[in-house]
């Protein structure tokens, strides 16, 4: 009997000493050295540049193409307007919302609103046919051609908005730089592969023609990124990121006239800078 209660006093002991233990060690585990079921959000800015495209637009008297047509951004530059209600749009901007589902796994969906002007006054070459468009009635072979205000101005700047889900792995690099306390500083690298809609809003300015200026799903993209990230006290983030990816949209309504249309698919990269946070509901 006497050695029955001496094994189970010693087996109350171990455990107790086991959970005091494991008890201990969750105390003094980071914040921040687990990320599963955690939620990130993100709010920011960017620059882009487009490669050289190929513009087809078509309707029921015309048909062709401007040929590696130049386009450019178009930056606010540090501005209030990224944090004034009502005015969010009018920069460059970034919104993305994500959950990781794994410690260094996370899913996330977000807009990239970027802004596409094709550039005013270039030298294009043009083919193709336009016929009821005086003056700019006739057949075109590669013929360089002025992009002036009167005959086309094309930009997608309220804006070339990219509507993707992404996801995207993130690692701990405190210690290649000896942070040990990660829940005052932390960083992080990652990497992500998203794929999305294109839902701009385009503004075009095409022989006269009065211009569609509405929001439309216009076709796709796909983007790769890689990134740094700076965590501070545990919930604060600033992230950098290098973005590229392709879109293509063959579905780009140009003109009040539903028969009117044009399409174009180019590469991009782009550069971000979003202020975030970091926590568990």
């Amino acid at each position: 009997m006497k050695t029955s209660i001496t094994f189970s006093a010693l087996l109350f002991f171990c455990i107790s000493l086991n959970s005091f233990a494991q008890n201990d060690t969750i105390a003094k585990e980071r914040y921040t050295s687990h990320n599963k079921g955690k939620f990130t959000i993100s709010w920011g800015g960017n620059r882009e540049k487009f490669t050289d495209s190929d513009i087809h637009f078509m309707g029921d008297d015309y048909n062709f193409v401007v040929q590696s047509a130049t386009a450019h951004d178009k930056p606010k530059g540090w501005h209030v307007d990224y944090i004034t209600p009502g005015r969010m749009t009018i920069p460059q901007t970034n919104f993305k919302l994500g959950y990781f589902f794994t410690d260094k796994y996370s899913i996330s969906i977000g807009v990239d609103h970027m802004k596409y002007v094709m550039t005013q006054n270039q030298t294009a070459n043009i083919t193709g046919i336009i016929n009821g468009n005086p003056p700019f009635n006739g057949s075109y072979a590669n013929t360089p051609t002025v992009m002036t205000e009167e005959f086309l101005m094309f930009e997608h700047t309220d804006g070339l908005n990219y509507v993707y889900a992404e996801i995207a792995r993130q690692d701990d690099i405190s210690k290649w730089f000896g942070i040990k306390n990660t829940d005052k500083f932390q960083i992080n690298i990652n990497g992500g592969f998203g794929f999305g809609a294109l839902y701009p809003k385009t503004n075009t300015t095409l022989m006269g023609k009065e211009r569609h200026d509405d929001f439309n799903v216009a076709g796709y993209g796909t983007s790769i990124k890689a990134g740094i990230n700076f965590t501070f006290f545990k919930y604060f983030t600033i992230e950098g990121d290098l973005k590229g990816g392709y879109i293509n949209m063959p579905n780009i309504r140009t003109t009040k006239s539903t028969s009117d249309s044009a399409k174009q698919e180019f590469f991009y990269g782009e550069t971000i800078i979003a202020l975030g946070g970091i926590f568990r509901l």
